[in-house]
């Protein structure tokens, strides 16, 4: 039960079926409009719903998740910026690693910190080693980790931090453009990442149309990640 989540991103990847994650920012969402995007997501295609955010200044997470679960039967994956965005109300967590940056605090000071919380949870913890790739502007993720994100061009080293990242353990590798990106994951480096790793290869930030989403699929990501575009239209799927 416990790597159910994980194991079915595995099968998936082995049967090379792709999947989609909505990303919902809990500062983002309204609850008096919830029954509405509800009502989208349940259209849309997506597998899982991702839950989190760089900063989440509102105390909505565990009513959120509760809601959503009422009426949405996808695995609710909490996506958290640090260990205060924990619910014991979802899923599954992604434990973050930010394999990109040397900041203490996001490579293991704040695992430390929600550890004891975990152990005590029943959300199934799925290790991720997650990569920051410049994007043509100063995301979220870049304040608030105070790092800077791995250049764009240098896809070797790109390489390189995603072995580390399997190397050391981590169950998914996740490169991030960032919320709100002016570029997405450039798709040369989705290919061979995807190419020099056996762990599921998720990629998020800058995607703004289904194109992008196919193109990231036909790249060699076995999941993909919308949020901006998607609390910006929540018809997305519809274009």
């Amino acid at each position: 039960m416990k790597q159910m989540i994980y194991n079915q991103i595995v099968r998936a990847k082995s049967e090379n079926k792709k999947l989609l994650a909505l990303l919902l920012d809990p500062d983002k969402v309204v609850l008096e409009n919830l029954e509405g995007l509800i009502s989208k997501i349940n259209q849309s295609p997506a597998s899982h719903i991702f839950i989190g955010g760089s900063l989440v200044e509102n105390n909505i997470l565990d009513e959120l998740v509760i809601r959503l679960k009422q009426k949405i039967s996808l695995p609710i994956v909490l996506f958290p910026g640090d260990p205060s965005q924990i619910s014991k109300e979802a899923d599954a967590i992604l434990l973050l690693s930010l394999i990109s940056g040397r900041n203490p605090d996001y490579l293991i000071e704040y695992q430390v910190k929600a550890a004891p919380v975990l152990k005590q949870s029943p959300l199934e913890i799925i290790s991720t080693g997650y990569i920051l790739i410049e994007s043509g502007n100063e995301t979220a993720v870049e304040r608030v980790s105070k790092t800077r994100p791995l250049d764009r061009n240098n896809i070797d080293y790109v390489i390189q931090t995603a072995q580390a990242g399997e190397m050391l353990g981590n169950k998914l590798i996740y490169l991030e453009a960032g919320s709100g990106a002016k570029e997405s994951v450039p798709l040369e480096m989705i290919q061979k990442v995807s190419k020099n790793i056996l762990i599921p290869l998720v990629v998020g930030g800058g995607i703004v149309d289904l194109q992008g989403i196919q193109n990231a699929y036909d790249s060699g990501a076995d999941l993909v990640v919308i949020g901006t575009a998607f609390e910006n239209n929540p018809g997305f799927f519809e274009s």
